[in-house]
């Protein structure tokens, strides 16, 4: 990564950013996380009423979180008679125990847990989606996801990113005896991997009170070939300054497998959103700040 051009992405003030020509990927800002739950909801909710209404399936690549969206989600159906029936859902990504086997049932980060309770839970029984077009991901069925998926249309892509830009569980490659280029992260499916240090600290941090002791340290994950297979791809953060670089570098960035994220600008219709304070960069608002590797002659 260029430092000079990152300096200069990240000093952009944030209240600027959707209105610039140069941005790679289209980008919009809402206020807090209640509006960013509230609008994903909302994104979601629109696409599936249309193709309620065209009389088609409605497949969805779908993660567990950003969590602010499913109040919102199970509110908007409910209360609009949405029926999920026609449906189907591939959950992208899932924790792993060292061992790359599923987590107890109860852990706080065993995704598929979390997602039958707040995600298809709170959903009333006649609307709900059919069980049989429910599909985890987990290490034993990863080829038959990938095949599945590569054999029918996807319509949409929900996402959130992290603190190096991950799509799903699809990290910046932090091992020295590993190469990974641009074409391999395009083309990579369904795996199994190590979770990076920075992934398990952010998590930690964010769910655990930084007790990384507890973090699973594999996951499973779709890769970013059939992330992107999606017609739709949108991706929210709400989650502040862990995100604030990856944002800035998503935005203006080429394409670089240290931010798998910028591969965003390569999809048709691909859309980032964030908070004002996901949004903003300390280093916009200090401009006063210098560094050697930046500012020397």
């Amino acid at each position: 990564m260029d430092l000079k051009k990152l300096y200069e992405w990240c000093s952009i003030p944030a209240e600027e950013l959707p209105g610039r020509t140069d941005l790679k990927v289209p980008f919009r800002i809402v206020k807090d996380s209640h509006e960013l739950g509230s609008v994903m909801a909302r994104d979601l909710v629109e696409e599936i009423m249309k193709a309620n209404e065209e009389q088609r399936s409605f497949r969805l690549i779908v993660p567990c979180g950003p969590k602010e969206w499913y109040g919102p989600f199970t509110e908007m159906v409910n209360a609009g008679n949405v029926s999920l029936r026609n449906m189907i859902c591939y959950h992208m990504d899932e924790n792993l125990d060292w061992e790359g086997k599923l987590l107890p049932k109860e852990d706080p980060n065993n995704f598929r847990t979390f997602m039958e309770r707040y995600f298809y839970g709170g959903i009333k029984e006649e609307l709900q989606v059919l069980p049989e077009n429910r599909h985890f991901l987990t290490p034993y069925n990863m080829q038959e996801m990938s095949e599945m998926i590569a054999g029918t249309e996807i319509d949409y892509t929900l996402g959130g990113w992290g603190q190096d830009g991950h799509v799903a569980f699809n990290q910046a490659n932090r091992n020295p005896y590993v190469e990974v280029s641009l074409d391999d992260l395009r083309g990579s499916t369904a795996r199994i991997q190590n979770n990076n240090n920075d992934t398990i600290l952010a998590l930690a941090q964010r769910g655990l009170g930084g007790a990384w002791q507890f973090m699973p340290p594999m996951s499973i994950t779709l890769g970013v070939k059939e992330c992107m297979k999606a017609k739709k791809v949108r991706v929210y953060s709400a989650t502040g300054a862990w995100k604030q670089t990856a944002l800035r570098v998503a935005l203006f960035s080429e394409p670089t497998v240290e931010y798998p994220m910028t591969l965003l600008q390569e999809h048709p219709d691909a859309l980032i959103t964030a908070t004002e304070e996901t949004a903003a960069h300390p280093i916009s608002e200090h401009p006063e700040w210098e560094f050697r590797r930046v500012n020397s002659k």
